[in-house]
């Protein structure tokens, strides 16, 4: 086994691999940039080696300078992670060629899976089925086009060296297709340094689907069955999840067996993710899968695999770099249950998912599941590297209950002043569509303006921060008796409660307390009431206007209703009042609440003056009803 461990990467993966690591005795070396320096990957590993400045470009993909962190600390083998250098070949290489354990496939393999065209048509002699495209180096544009019109349209323009979505364009009728091919190859070009581009037919209603496969040295390749990651925004895994929905048993063996030849194919070692795409239009059919490409590392949605086969992925891994056989043969590893894995990001859904960057004044997330993280409350999320701050993955029984529990875990995720997604998971995992399992790619596009969390506060959370307000007035300065203790609102004329008001993201809400416990959690951090609902959080504070208390108790005093200055006097002695007109101003906690007339009447008394400190319960302003 190996004995010591570099991990070039960061965050969340960097701290999974260094569990397994530690767990079988392997002294583990962590590399930060500037930006990292006080990261939880840094400070879980036995030791860390700077590596340069905070962009990664300087740091995480400086193959020379992560070589040297590794013969600085006598590392004896690196593993890259996933991003980064992962599925760099000629990184590998320099790793072996340095004397060093390489936990990854050999850079052969990568090289032969990382050039799409030319890895379908390795794929096509192996006897995978790819999907029917032009694959070829003739890249004139005449013959592009003409291989367009052969395949029919619809049809997709691809990056022969692309990923993520990069490089892509779909094509309805041939009078786009010059348009579009130029447009790919500029964004080729620009992305991968690479604009050659192959064409596949378009599928309508397409769903991807991935098998994880792994192979040792010894000639041995399994599978560990599928995962399907059809719901994607903008080409990017919102949620994972294993087995994938209505797999029937005669598509999975066919999907499955097709992974391992594409594995056999290219002389695969270690961990690896062969992607299919199915045309799901008349459910899971064998002859309607196609191979789209091998991600030849470990893939961030590698736990739920783990979760349905009981398996750490990341110690074979280890154990295959290290020369042993893989751990089980094909029929010891079983399927069991279901798994689901959402990717929280700080992103902003209401600002077209925009990244949010900040100080993690709070960042609380759910028990009672698996949460894979790199980052901790009191960090920082910066602008450097990816916004996924944390994957939140569930096991259960059935597809239904796994679902259930990871749209709870979503809603309670709170997390402070950076926002996340969490609200936007949750509707998305309450969808029908969803829970039936009718996903494809085009699943959540299609469901924006559902998924999306409308903007204001809504009425759980306008009166969880109200009643933190008034809880907080109290135990300030209450004593036992006056109003701020009585979550239950008060009154001081008999009719109406308190309203108190806050301003939450530059608008103004009148809040009138209600009897009910909101279903909300609120807490201070900092100047801001922050209510977490349903994995949004709003930030309250204060209005410095009026809120409206009646006044006039049994006989028409008017007392204050706490501890506080008055603001206000509105009447004097002898002056005819109407019931609901204003009489006296009270502020307390930056807060001002008017106090009113419960009834027509005539000021009898009036013994407070503008400046007044008072306590709660004294007579401000006395009524008396005429005649």
């Amino acid at each position: 086994m190996i004995e010591s461990l570099l991990i070039a990467n960061r965050g969340e993966i960097a701290c999974r691999i260094i569990r397994t690591a530690r767990r079988l005795g392997i002294r583990t070396i962590a590399v930060y940039s500037a930006a990292d320096a006080g990261a939880p990957h840094v400070l879980d590993a036995d030791e860390a080696v700077a590596i340069g400045p905070a962009p990664a470009a300087q740091s995480y993909l400086q193959a020379d300078r992560i070589l040297a962190a590794a013969r600085e600390v006598g590392a004896a083998a690196i593993h890259p992670g996933y991003g980064f250098l992962s599925e760099n070949a000629g990184f590998a290489e320099a790793v072996a060629a340095a004397g060093l354990v390489w936990v990854g496939p050999p850079a052969a393999a990568i090289r032969a899976m990382g050039l799409k065209g030319a890895a379908k048509s390795a794929m096509q002699a192996a006897g995978v089925p790819v999907t029917p495209g032009y694959h070829g180096d003739d890249q004139d544009e005449n013959r592009l086009a003409a291989a367009a019109a052969a395949i029919g349209y619809p049809v997709l323009i691809k990056a022969v060296a692309g990923g993520g979505g990069k490089g892509m364009r779909k094509v309805l009728d041939p009078a786009g297709f010059a348009e579009a091919l130029a447009s790919c190859r500029r964004e080729a070009a620009a992305s991968f340094g690479d604009d050659r581009v192959l064409i596949e037919k378009f599928v309508a209603s397409p769903r991807h689907i991935e098998v994880q496969v792994f192979a040792d040295r010894h000639g041995n390749t399994v599978h560990l069955f599928e995962r399907d990651c059809s719901l994607q925004r903008r080409h990017q895994k919102v949620i994972e999840e294993a087995p994938a929905p209505g797999m029937t048993d005669e598509a999975r063996a066919a999907i499955c067996d097709a992974a391992v030849r594409a594995a056999r194919a290219v002389g695969y070692e270690g961990a690896g993710t062969v992607e299919f795409i199915a045309d799901a239009s008349a459910g899971l059919r064998p002859d309607r899968i196609w191979f789209m490409e091998m991600n030849t590392r470990l893939q961030v949605e590698h736990p739920v695999t783990e979760l349905v086969t009981g398996l750490d992925l990341v110690e074979w891994q280890l154990r295959v770099a290290s020369g042993e056989p893989l751990p089980r043969r094909q029929d010891d590893i079983v399927l069991t249950g279901h798994a689901m894995e959402a990717r929280l990001y700080a992103e902003d859904p209401r600002t077209g998912f925009l990244p949010s960057t900040g100080p993690l004044d709070r960042f609380r997330l759910p028990a009672g599941l698996r949460v894979d993280t790199g980052v901790v409350e009191g960090g920082q999320v910066t602008a450097f590297y990816d916004p996924m701050v944390a994957k939140l993955i569930v096991g259960a029984a059935t597809r239904p209950a796994a679902a259930r529990a990871l749209a709870a875990a979503c809603r309670a995720v709170e997390v402070w002043p950076v926002k996340t997604n969490a609200a936007f998971l949750a509707r998305l995992l309450d969808q029908a569509d969803f829970v039936a399992g009718a996903v494809d790619t085009g699943f959540i596009e299609a469901r924006l303006d559902h998924v999306v969390p409308p903007g204001p506060p809504p009425p759980a959370a306008l009166q969880a921060a109200a009643r933190f307000l008034v809880d907080e007035g109290r135990a300030a300065g209450g004593r036992a008796g006056d109003p701020w203790r009585a979550l239950t609102g008060f009154r001081l004329g008999g009719t109406a409660p308190v309203v108190v008001p806050l301003h939450c993201r530059d608008e103004l809400h009148r809040v009138e307390l209600q009897g009910a416990a909101p279903a909300a959690r609120a807490v201070r951090i900092g100047e801001d009431i922050v209510v977490f609902h349903d994995g949004e959080a709003f930030g309250f504070r204060p209005a410095r206007i009026a809120g409206e208390i009646d006044g006039g108790a049994g006989g028409g005093s008017i007392l204050s209703p706490m501890p506080g200055r008055v603001v206000e006097v509105a009447v004097a002695v002898g002056e005819r009042v109407t019931k609901g007109q204003s009489v006296a101003t009270v502020e307390a906690m930056k807060m001002e609440l008017v106090l009113k007339a419960a009834f027509d009447g005539k000021v009898a008394e009036v013994p407070a003056r503008p400046g007044d400190q008072v306590v709660e319960g004294q007579l401000l302003v006395r009524l008396e009803k005429e005649g």
